[in-house]
């Protein structure tokens, strides 16, 4: 009996080493299917998009040549990319202000305000979870100068409805507000994880040395308070402004008179309505490009924002 627990004793501590061995392969294992899954949707693709922008491939054509920065060249000289450039930084200059601000003053609104505030939450939220593309329809029969719910109102006010999706002045003002819409329960949750942070203790603190008014309390202890979940909205809400495209394909279509033409619907008529496929690819690139430049300022500046 002693001579087989001495032997066994040697075969076991020889197991060991095996058995850590092969229990050093299970995180790469659990990791592999989300890594290929990602290698082959996102990198892959990606990869194609830059190859693609420097040739002068397009669908249907049987090889691709090589062409340097000339599709780039081309691009920028296209009419409808400049115009779509200035229409997406307009609407991000519209919906990204407007949803933070909003955003900001619903979760300050939504902290306290009994039982009912988890009902009010929901109601501000639920345009966030619905399909934007479903919610673009509804809107679009809202608005309709004929059938449209708020026209009739205004003829009920003896007010002149307009047709605001078919005037070029005002087609964009509407897709932002739609937009601020969409995103407006977003900006609201940060807020109000960001309002839950903040010790109340600064608050009674606040009010022992007489800065007792709401506002006051708003402005010198709360704001300042949420300045590293106000840049992370801000930049948030950016990428998401820079990605419409519901809106435009659904309601607008880039009209009229390519008011409405933004980025990404541009990249999409060229890539598979015209099948400019490398002119497409090329615009991809630089919108990657652009959203990678406002990430990475995020993170930046989210980390100055912790180091103080």
């Amino acid at each position: 009996m002693a001579e087989t627990l001495i032997l066994a004793a040697p075969i076991e501590a020889r197991d060991q080493p095996q058995q850590k061995a092969d229990g050093r392969w299970i995180p790469y294992t659990m990791i592999a299917p989300a890594a290929l899954l990602l290698i082959v949707l996102i990198l892959v693709p990606a990869t194609l998009v830059l190859a693609t922008a420097f040739t002068d491939w397009q669908i249907g054509a049987g090889h691709a040549n090589y062409t340097g920065l000339e599709t780039f060249r081309t691009l920028l000289s296209e009419p409808d990319f400049r115009k779509a450039v200035v229409n997406t930084v307009q609407y991000v200059v519209i919906v990204v202000p407007a949803t933070t601000v909003l955003g900001l003053f619903a979760a300050v609104l939504l902290m306290d305000v009994g039982p009912m505030a988890r009902i009010y939450r929901a109601v501000l939220f639920m345009p966030t979870v619905a399909t934007l593309a479903a919610m673009s329809i509804a809107w679009q029969m809202l608005l309709s100068p004929t059938v449209g719910a708020l026209p009739q109102i205004m003829r009920l006010l003896h007010l002149a409805p307009n047709n605001w999706l078919q005037d070029p002045d005002l087609a964009l003002t509407v897709l932002a507000v739609i937009g601020v819409w969409a995103e407006l329960g977003f900006a609201m949750l940060f807020f109000l994880a960001g309002l839950k942070s903040i010790p109340p203790e600064l608050h009674d603190t606040a009010v022992l040395d007489g800065i007792g008014g709401f506002f006051d309390r708003l402005w010198h202890v709360t704001l300042p308070h949420l300045v590293p979940m106000t840049i992370f909205v801000v930049f948030f809400e950016t990428v998401h402004a820079l990605r419409t495209f519901d809106t435009v394909a659904v309601i607008t279509h880039g009209g009229p008179e390519k008011s409405t033409l933004l980025l990404l619907y541009f990249i999409y008529v060229e890539g598979f309505q015209l099948f400019r496929t490398n002119i497409a690819a090329a615009a991809t690139v630089l919108f990657l490009l652009v959203v990678t430049a406002a990430s990475l300022l995020q993170w930046r500046f989210a980390g100055r924002e912790a180091q103080r």
